[in-house]
């Protein structure tokens, strides 16, 4: 039988400092491997929370946005920390020519902004982010698709 993972918490987000606290929390609760998907419309807050989960867990140089190059890279330690931004893709085929594929292993951690976009090629998902502009402030819906992704939630909410 197969198991289906739906939690989810909501989470209200007034500004961007309650965003970045968030991704300090959610950064507390990550280890590879994980994919974790980032949707919501075009100033949600997906790299804001992106940059903060990168710099929480030691990043220390300049957190670019992938917005034109697909994907920036960075690693510390013994992960890999891989962020897409797959805005400007037309054909879910380009991902091929990427190698896609290859940035998902034991050791990454990949989150991908406009995962939708990926069709077929986008690999089993452990945690699916919703932003929402809610006034002046943001709603996140934070939604376990995994094993993996039920411990993040359970972290998050303070259980071990």
């Amino acid at each position: 039988m197969t198991k289906v993972y739906d939690t989810v918490i909501t989470s209200d987000l007034p500004n961007e400092a309650a965003s970045v606290a968030l991704a300090n929390r959610i950064a507390s609760c990550l280890s590879p491997p994980l994919v974790l998907t980032f949707s919501g419309e075009i100033g949600a807050g997906k790299t804001t929370i992106i940059r903060a989960l990168l710099k929480t867990m030691g990043v220390k140089s300049a957190i670019k946005s992938p917005t034109f190059s697909l994907v920036e890279s960075y690693q510390w330690s013994k992960i890999q920390f891989h962020h897409f931004d797959l805005y400007r893709l037309n054909h879910e085929e380009e991902l091929e020519y990427l190698g896609f594929r290859d940035y998902f292993t034991e050791h990454s951690i990949c989150c991908i902004e406009w995962a939708e976009r990926a069709g077929r090629a986008l690999p089993n998902v452990d945690i699916r982010f919703k932003l929402s502009i809610k006034g002046a402030g943001r709603e996140m819906q934070i939604t376990a698709l995994s094993a993996a992704g039920e411990r993040i939630l359970a972290c998050l909410a303070g259980e071990k």
